[in-house]
């Protein structure tokens, strides 16, 4: 699977449910195709495209048919409906809500809480939602389950974090279904103040405002062309441009970053709302977003299991209320900054021999593993530090080694304070990594990063074991 993951893309990569669905014993051929694919698409373009089965495409086309009507039929929304959006009620929307600033309406459908038999009439949802909640919400825990696989987690190391399948008596679920309208006709005559024009096209979010879910994973169907997510370069893609009518659109979220320490990607995501020169139009779709429950925790236990070396900043356990109230710059999740999980040491090993190779041939003698090791350990140091030091905009002051050892002792340190705000590991001496010892270098780093080494070595045997074969 490693060698089909390290393939490129040449577009966002597309994939059968009926293939991602895991099964008992060895996995199949088509299984571990799907999960490269998957992995590899949202690594490149941090979305994929997902084939329903033909039964699930009809329901979900009648259902953006009934948003349509629902919405269009709806009067100018009366102030005590205009979204506030209030992250403290992150877990709590439900029914129709509106955004005049943003061209937007949703009606969100949350199982027990969404009454199945609204009296007021302008709550008369659309069609068909519990069973395409149900649909896409299955659809969502099997990608889920796939980039567990492809993270080589145990199976269902998620399930800790989600709802109950199916929901106990008087539960809510933290997972929504979205049914939104963009840029509606009767919404023309208000200030839009967060749009812009980009080559004729009016863009929901200019650059600089662009989104990010806090979803685990989300799934998107919508009746027209609009969705724009930027890919590991960058650049703006169109994601739902060319979608046949079984086709919907996945991409991961904020949440699953945080649950992963990092080592999957969220999408960054903006919406172009209609044409100028052809007047707007009603965008409407199906947004299902599979969310962690309110009460569990984003950890990474299952990641540090699995071997995976956890920066700072995903250490300390998180409750996932907490984590939706926080306010999330996206600025920090630029694709340099990501780690991306679909390329592991593994898997990116066979881009390896070839650099080894042209280093050969300056005649050098290859330093051996050890060293090797204490140097790209002395590396990886300085860029976790100073990477850390700046999000968190703490200036770093260094002991030397000596001065440390008695600071590490005392409460009221010079560096005690830095050490905390920066999250560093307990009992390591808060100096600079070229101050240490080499053979120090590399334990500073495992308590840093534990599994750090042990993956270097696996990586550094894969390679030795490619480099002899013919």
């Amino acid at each position: 699977m490693g060698a089909m993951v390290g393939s490129v893309l040449p577009s966002l990569g597309r994939i059968r449910l009926t293939d991602l669905i895991g099964s008992e014993g060895l996995p199949s051929e088509s299984y571990k195709i799907s999960v490269s694919t998957l992995t590899q698409s949202l690594a490149q373009y941090s979305a994929a495209i997902i084939e329903l089965p033909p039964a699930d495409s009809a329901l979900l086309r009648s259902g953006l048919e009934s948003a349509r009507l629902f919405f269009h039929q709806c009067a100018y929304p009366p102030a005590d409906m205009v979204h506030t959006n209030e992250t403290r009620e992150w877990c709590k929307t439900s029914g129709y809500y509106a955004d005049p600033q943003l061209w937007q309406e949703t009606y969100d459908y949350r199982p027990g809480l969404t009454p199945a038999d609204p009296h007021n009439a302008m709550e008369f949802p659309p069609a068909g939602l519990p069973d395409i909640f149900a649909i896409l919400g299955k659809a969502a825990r099997d990608a889920l389950e796939a980039i567990s696989f492809s993270l080589n987690l145990r199976s269902f190391s998620f399930a800790e974090i989600l709802d109950n399948m199916p929901l106990r008596s008087r539960e809510i679920t933290s997972s929504v279904l979205s049914v939104c309208c963009h840029s509606r006709p009767s919404f023309q005559g208000v200030q839009h103040n967060m749009a812009a024009q980009e080559e004729g096209q009016l863009v929901m979010f200019p650059d600089h405002e662009h989104q990010v879910d806090k979803s685990l994973i989300t799934l998107v169907k919508s009746d027209r062309a609009g969705l724009h997510i930027k890919d590991l370069h960058g650049h703006w893609i169109l994601v739902d441009g060319n979608l046949g009518p079984q086709d919907a659109i996945i991409y991961p979220g904020l949440a699953l970053y945080q649950a992963t320490a990092g080592h999957v990607s969220p999408a960054m995501l903006r919406i172009d709302v209609g044409n100028l020169q052809t007047h707007l139009f009603g965008r409407c779709s199906l947004a299902f977003k599979l969310m962690p429950r309110s009460m569990a925790s984003l950890s990474c236990s299952e990641m540090r299991a699995a071997g995976y070396g956890v920066e700072a900043q995903f250490q300390m356990p998180i409750t996932v209320d907490d984590f939706m109230q926080r306010s999330h710059s996206t600025d920090q999740f630029t694709k340099s900054n990501f780690p991306s999980y679909a390329i592991q040491p593994s898997q990116n090993a066979s881009l390896k021999p070839h650099i080894k190779t042209k280093k050969d041939k300056t005649g050098r003698k290859p330093l051996p593993p050890s060293k090797k090791l204490r140097l790209e350990a002395q590396r990886v140091l300085k860029e976790r530090v100073q990477d850390i030091a700046e999000k968190k905009g703490i200036k770093l002051r260094f002991c030397n080694l000596k001065e440390c050892e008695g600071h590490m002792q005392s409460v009221d340190s010079p560096c005690s304070n830095i050490r905390m705000e920066i999250g560093w590991p307990p009992g390591v001496p808060f100096v600079h990594p070229h101050d240490l010892p080499n053979k120090a270098k590399l334990g500073f780093l495992e308590a840093y990063e534990p599994g750090w080494a042990a993956s270097q070595q696996d990586m550094e045997l894969l390679l030795a074991q490619r480099s002899q074969s013919p």
